[in-house]
């Protein structure tokens, strides 16, 4: 059987599929590393209606469709020529493991250069898994990183770069 995968750049109207995306995908992919409470909150503060719109702002959002099923985002920032940020990837856990992310992330790359930036860097928890797949992709640890994200919880990051 052959499978479908098509990218593209959404607008606010997506806010729902991401939203959807993103409450699927949270707690399997941060269940052991955060507690309930700040799941809780991070999932408010970063995919509330109204936080979405404020980040469409200066993000571009693309949905990968599995078959035409929408099972993917992401969300790039350019920065300068430097740098675009890649603030959010993620998947319908029962699509993991098929190479999409690396898909997605090829094309997020692919849109940085186009943008005019060198590199592409990103936040990963360090602890979470995912860090072994993005320096499969050619990202490596550039630094770490703590950040207070209110309410008493932080994010403890590696800070990761790929050269484009």
């Amino acid at each position: 059987m052959l499978h479908s995968i098509k990218i593209s750049i959404v607008d606010e109207s997506y806010i729902p599929v991401i939203q959807q995306i993103a409450h699927e995908t949270w707690r399997p992919t941060y269940g052991n590393l955060l507690t309930e409470e700040q799941s809780v909150f991070m999932l408010a503060m970063m995919y509330s209606e109204e936080a979405l719109k404020s980040q469409f702002s200066n993000c571009i959002f693309q949905i990968l469709y599995f078959n035409d099923k929408p099972v993917g985002f992401s969300c790039l920032e350019f920065f300068n020529i430097d740098y675009s940020k890649l603030h959010k990837i993620y998947f319908l856990p029962e699509t993991q493991g098929r190479g999409l992310g690396k898909v997605m992330i090829d094309e997020v790359a692919e849109k940085a250069r186009e943008l005019g930036s060198k590199s592409l860097i990103l936040n990963v928890n360090r602890n979470n898994k995912a860090q072994f797949f993005y320096e499969k992709l050619g990202f490596k640890i550039i630094k770490e990183e703590d950040i207070d994200i209110g309410n008493g919880f932080w994010m403890n990051d590696y800070v990761m770069q790929k050269k484009l």
